[in-house]
């Protein structure tokens, strides 16, 4: 029998606080392995060592996505945790379905053993064939993202590629190996170019020289664009997203043309930092900020 809605919200509460921290030091965690890793990716790229590189560099990719998983499981967990009231009911809200069914489905193929308790304590509250369609999947209802987080198939060509560019351009790495500059070919005419023949040579490439002169101002001309200290300073500042395993290089674009992120001025003071995720004893997460977290997902 499933406990009472008061009682089984105040238990919910603590395993998901429980679980919210757990994730959190799994995510530090991770991240700080996948640094040494990184570094060892870079070192076997200088060596010439590329195909052990890339195999070694599939370890870091799914260390990533796992680490992107724990952080889909973190927000439905905060999003439990905000509109505890609403698992009072006998059945799931709609709104908390898709929360409810993820971590239902996700929570057996993680290390987190609060994630476990929380995922026994929806499926007691909710009913066997409830927790049997979040296993299965069958309706749908688990999110596309978690579903993708968990396939075990292998990383693509083209995000194996993208890692090691990343790694090597953070490192300092010239890979893949770019062609030596040798410079413009020696002159090897002779002195006596003052001859008749080479004289009437230049007199032909004279007007030839003027027309791609002319042209390539009437070029520069057109692409000329005003100064950036020209008019009001724009309040908007875009910066793209963060790299992640589905977009290795993230870009901003307005009309067709990307757009850089801004470099703060040398002498602006101190960069502002994000304020750090919160302790369990900072209480229940504004809804408004989960809802623009969840936006950020979804894109």
């Amino acid at each position: 029998m499933p406990p009472s809605g008061a009682v089984f919200v105040a238990k919910i509460k603590v395993q998901l606080k429980l679980a919210i921290a757990r994730l959190r030091m799994v995510q530090k965690r991770d991240e700080a392995l996948a640094k040494t890793q990184r570094r060892a990716m870079a070192q076997l790229l200088e060596v010439g060592k590329e195909d052990s590189a890339r195999i070694r560099v599939e370890n870091i990719i799914r260390s990533d996505i796992t680490t992107e998983l724990h952080e889909i499981l973190e927000l439905y967990c905060e999003l439990l945790l905000a509109r505890a009231g609403l698992l009072e009911a006998p059945t799931c809200d709609p709104g908390l379905e898709e929360a409810v069914k993820s971590i239902i489905y996700a929570a057996p193929k993680t290390e987190i053993k609060e994630l476990h308790q929380v995922r026994t304590l929806l499926a007691e509250k909710f009913g066997k064939e409830f927790a049997l369609q979040a296993v299965e999947n069958s309706d749908g209802k688990v999110s596309e993202k978690v579903v993708k987080k968990l396939s075990v198939t292998p990383p693509r060509e083209e995000l194996v590629v993208g890692y090691l560019e990343e790694i090597a351009k953070v490192y300092g790495v010239n890979w893949p190996k770019k062609k030596a500059d040798l410079g413009d070919p020696p002159d090897f005419m002779d002195d006596d170019e003052n001859s008749s023949g080479g004289q009437a040579q230049k007199n032909l490439e004279a007007p030839l020289e003027a027309e791609g002169k002319e042209a390539e101002a009437q070029e520069e001309l057109s692409k000329a664009t005003p100064p950036v200290s020209f008019g009001p300073a724009s309040p908007l500042h875009v910066n793209p997203p963060p790299p992640s395993t589905d977009n290795i290089h993230p870009k901003v674009t307005l009309n067709h043309q990307q757009l850089q992120p801004k470099q703060s001025p040398a002498g602006g003071g101190a960069v502002k930092k994000a304020p750090a995720k919160g302790s369990i004893a900072d209480g229940i997460p504004d809804v408004d900020e989960l809802a623009k977290r969840f936006a950020a997902l979804k894109k």
